[in-house]
């Protein structure tokens, strides 16, 4: 599937009036279409909890609730800016490796009234290093299309 397209899909679940757990499983869908991930989590965030809304892949979430100071979803909240990790069980802030996961990726999405934190995508890769700089830019892409899951974009 094209990127263009992916951008299209993803942007129109978004908006679309339904059920925000079904938008958001939607664009988890879309995103991990795009190539080799393993697991796309897309998550909502506030001042005190990360929560998942919906995900697209094996088994259900680990944590599907966890406070905003715990894991690589920390680092990207406070960094306002995406995480990469080339090898999930070599890195201290990774809570535990689960199933066939060897790299990560956690995009955050600011809120453009007051560049908060209002979600994260995060991604989970079978490979290791699978997150190239072109990945990255294209998730990012992907991230902003979501953003009328939280706000009117």
């Amino acid at each position: 599937m094209a990127m263009e397209e992916t951008l299209s899909r993803i942007r129109s679940a978004a908006s679309n009036a339904g059920a925000r757990d079904e938008r958001a499983r939607q664009i988890a869908d879309a995103i991990r279409a795009l190539g080799r991930y393993r697991w796309v989590g897309v998550y909502d965030v506030n001042a005190e909890l990360v929560s998942i809304i919906a995900w697209s892949g094996p088994g259900a979430p680990a944590y599907p609730t966890f406070p905003v100071t715990k894991g690589l979803t920390s680092s990207a909240i406070r960094e306002k800016s995406p995480v990469v990790v080339g090898d999930v069980h070599s890195d201290p802030r990774y809570l535990t490796a689960f199933g066939s996961t060897l790299s990560e990726i956690i995009i955050p999405i600011l809120d453009p009234r007051d560049s908060r934190v209002i979600g994260t995508i995060d991604v989970e890769s079978e490979e290791a290093n699978a997150f190239s700089a072109t990945d990255q830019e294209r998730l990012e892409r992907s991230a902003s299309a979501a953003l009328a899951l939280w706000v009117d974009a």
